[in-house]
């Protein structure tokens, strides 16, 4: 009997929530790679057993190439450009043509739904992004899931809400002194632990469902003045003094302006009821007492 092929991820992009998957899978004689734009980082992954290479976003080497063809699960965490997304423009042929793929996922942003004025969301809303970022991540999307469609390729789109986690949260901010608290009557974003994000990405992996769309999202949206109070309260100080939106408005850039002028609820019932998911962190006072616990 011939013995299965040990599965091998490969991440176009190793980053944040990729790493987080990495660390969910591990132990389980998974073969790890993927791709970094740094070769400081490429050698220090090498040391912790992931073979990573360097990619501009440019054509494909050799090297990544062969790579991503021996890979049986595939991650994409790479945003797209001006020009698209990176990976399809330069991998979707090859990918396109591989028998032994069990798995594709792609990260997007639940900034795809653009603005309803607050009303909730989940996977069957229409897409109304109002900027053109993520114009450029419903276009990428689409793309993978023409793929997945017309290849039979098992792909699934994963719309993340704001990442926070270690080294990456409002008490970072707070500590270096850059929290301010922004008042905007009936304005909530939704957030997700970057553990959550690693383990909804396992939970995929082990029950695929090609052609499936997730929200990826904590329970609770909540106001970001509410976030950076409590986490003031957890490291002891003042919070900030509350600002109004309109006051600061003018002085925000268009990056800002892009987060604060969405206002939505979303929903995250299909990770539940379709991996069986139970959020680690449900709300952002378990992930900011989490991750104040563990030192950061």
């Amino acid at each position: 009997m011939t013995k299965p092929k040990a599965p091998q991820l490969f991440c176009f992009g190793l980053g944040f929530s990729a790493m987080r998957l990495v660390a969910e899978l591990r132990g389980a004689d998974w073969i790890f790679g993927g791709t970094v734009r740094d070769a400081r980082k490429a050698q220090k992954l090498a040391l912790d057993g992931i073979d990573a290479a360097v990619w501009d976003g440019g054509p494909l080497t050799t090297e990544i190439a062969d790579k991503v063809a021996q890979a049986t699960h595939i991650l994409v965490s790479v945003p797209p450009d001006a020009d698209g997304d990176p990976v399809l423009r330069h991998a979707a042929a090859d990918i396109a043509k591989m028998s032994d793929l069990r798995w594709l996922g792609y990260l997007s942003t639940t900034g795809v739904y653009g603005n309803t004025d607050g009303a909730v969301v989940d996977e069957t809303a229409p897409l109304n992004p109002s900027s053109a970022r993520s114009q450029r991540r419903v276009d990428a999307e689409a793309g993978w899931s023409k793929l997945g469609t017309a290849a039979g390729q098992p792909a699934h789109i994963f719309r993340l809400a704001g990442i926070y986690g270690p080294g990456r949260s409002v008490l970072d901010t707070i500590r270096r002194g850059g929290a301010k608290r922004i008042d905007k009557p009936g304005h909530a974003f939704s957030r997700i632990h970057v553990d959550d994000i690693g383990q909804i990405l396992a939970a995929s992996i082990a029950r695929p469902a090609p052609g499936t769309v997730y929200n990826v999202c904590d329970d609770l949206p909540a106001p970001p003045a509410d976030v950076t109070a409590y986490a003031c309260e957890l490291l002891g100080v003042e919070p900030p003094p509350l600002e109004s939106f309109d006051v600061v408005r003018p002085h925000m850039s268009p990056m800002a302006l892009s987060f604060w002028d969405d206002n939505r609820r979303v929903d995250n019932h299909r990770i539940s009821a379709k991996l069986g998911v139970r959020l680690r962190y449900p709300d952002y006072r378990a992930g900011l007492q989490a991750i104040l616990a563990q030192g950061g």
